[in-house]
């Protein structure tokens, strides 16, 4: 489900240069990345950190050789990636869900670091029917063409959420009146204990940390896949598959 329409690019946009990069934020655009050669200065090097506060972007100090490898043009220190997509806020998500009649199933991505992990979640949730996917705006994986391509186009589709205070984020949605269900390996119960036909924020962990304490302390349900092999766990993609659609199997979709 698309709330909004986005512009699509083919990939990720590179611009450099101080000015360029300057302009680029100002004008709204979505920054994926943003690197800034490590101990440069100047009054117009300033400026662009003073955007990077206003607009909560993180940049990354580096050093040249990495800028060097990315561009041998005139980048003055500075290279920025546009995002092929336009990240959107859950909180203008959840009241039109609402609206609709619809009973709200969000995604909450718990810093998944790897790009076509990210692009295969986003294919599953895509056609699962989940009305958004959530992210923390540090520690996940960018919206790059590999993404994009792993994810069959569906990251076009489905809106993705990307907030800097993750904790609070999935706080308005357990206020929302939302359950949290943590898929985690750190419970006894199972995937098919919880009532899915609730709204519902299914939250999965990163690759090598699982979920966060935080969340886990304050969620509704936490809930593991059953393993009967010898191989303790599943890849997140797969994991995330089996959880969303014993969802929609509760909720009968067809």
């Amino acid at each position: 489900m698309t709330f909004n329409s986005r512009p699509v690019r083919e990939s990720n946009q590179m611009v450099f240069g101080i000015r360029a990069v300057v302009e680029a934020i100002r004008s709204g655009k979505e920054i994926e990345a943003l690197y800034i050669q490590r101990g440069i200065g100047g009054s117009l090097l300033n400026e662009l950190r003073e955007l990077t506060v206003e607009y909560n972007i993180t940049p990354q100090q580096v050093p040249v050789e990495k800028l060097n490898r990315l561009t041998m043009k005139n980048h003055q220190g500075v290279v920025a990636f546009i995002s092929p997509i336009t990240y959107q806020k859950v909180e203008d998500i959840i009241p039109q869900v609402f609206e609709k009649g619809e009973v709200p199933l969000i995604l909450v991505l718990d810093a998944i670091t790897d790009v076509r992990n990210m692009g295969a979640i986003a294919r599953t949730a895509e056609c699962a029917g989940v009305h958004a996917i959530v992210i923390p705006a540090k520690g996940s994986a960018q919206i790059n063409p590999d993404a994009i391509k792993t994810s069959a186009g569906a990251l076009y589709k489905i809106p993705v959420c990307r907030h800097d205070n993750f904790m609070q984020t999935v706080k308005f949605l357990q206020e929302s009146g939302l359950q949290l269900v943590c898929c985690t390996e750190k419970t006894k119960e199972d995937i098919y204990a919880p009532d899915y036909t609730s709204p519902t924020a299914i939250i999965m962990g990163s690759e090598e940390d699982g979920i966060r304490n935080e969340i886990i302390r304050i969620s509704d349900h936490l809930a593991k896949i059953p393993m009967f092999g010898e191989i303790e766990s599943l890849n997140v993609s797969v994991s995330t598959g089996v959880i969303l659609y014993e969802a929609i199997r509760q909720r009968g979709v067809k």
